[in-house]
């Protein structure tokens, strides 16, 4: 089994001190909370997402271009004194080093609404064996206080109807309808090497 890596260890997409202090004290002390590494393709964090659709595993170097180009984003903001655009999380098991549950929050800047900050919640996944243990509660709060922390006058996600009463404890409301239009036929994915 691998051991526990530390934060100092990793190359991690955006500054750990986002992540209220609070809510790490408030995990099990098997669990670690943190922001996404560029490591973490080896983490399970393909395996955690295809909870949600199908999540082929990029190879090493696709995933680290593609974390990179987060990253990127992420610095060149803060450079301006700007919250990270790419706020995406991840609860790591400290007995195996393996993710076990995830989620991101996007911070998009409106023209709306005296020019404010709207978080959007994507990507919620927890592990099916740890299922039923409130980490996606637990992640979903993660980001929703991350967001408005971050000076987000709201946050919004998407989901599935069967989901409305998980998000419902989450916090959230029923509003609006979504739309969505896909490409067709579905263009494959680029892995960039």
């Amino acid at each position: 089994m691998p051991a526990y890596t530390p934060d100092s260890d990793l190359e991690l997409l955006f500054d750990p001190s986002f992540i209220p202090n609070s809510f790490k004290e408030s995990l099990p002390e098997d669990l670690h909370i943190r922001p996404l590494a560029s490591t973490d393709v080896g983490r399970s964090h393909f395996p955690v997402l295809s909870v949600l659709s199908p999540s082929p595993t990029p190879s090493d170097k696709a995933y680290t271009a593609h974390f990179h180009k987060l990253r990127t984003i992420n610095e060149s903001v803060a450079h301006s004194g700007l919250p990270p655009t790419y706020v995406v999380i991840a609860i790591v098991n400290k007995e195996n080093d393996q993710i076990v549950a995830t989620g991101t929050v996007f911070m998009e800047w409106k023209f709306l609404r005296g020019l404010s900050l709207v978080g959007h919640i994507e990507d919620i996944a927890v592990d099916k064996k740890v299922q039923g243990k409130r980490l996606g509660l637990r992640v979903v709060t993660a980001l929703t206080e991350i967001s408005e922390a971050l000076g987000a006058y709201k946050t919004i996600l998407n989901c599935s109807v069967d989901n409305i009463p998980f998000y419902e404890k989450c916090g959230y409301k029923q509003k609006e309808r979504e739309m969505a239009r896909y490409k067709e036929p579905a263009p494959m994915p680029q892995q960039r090497l």
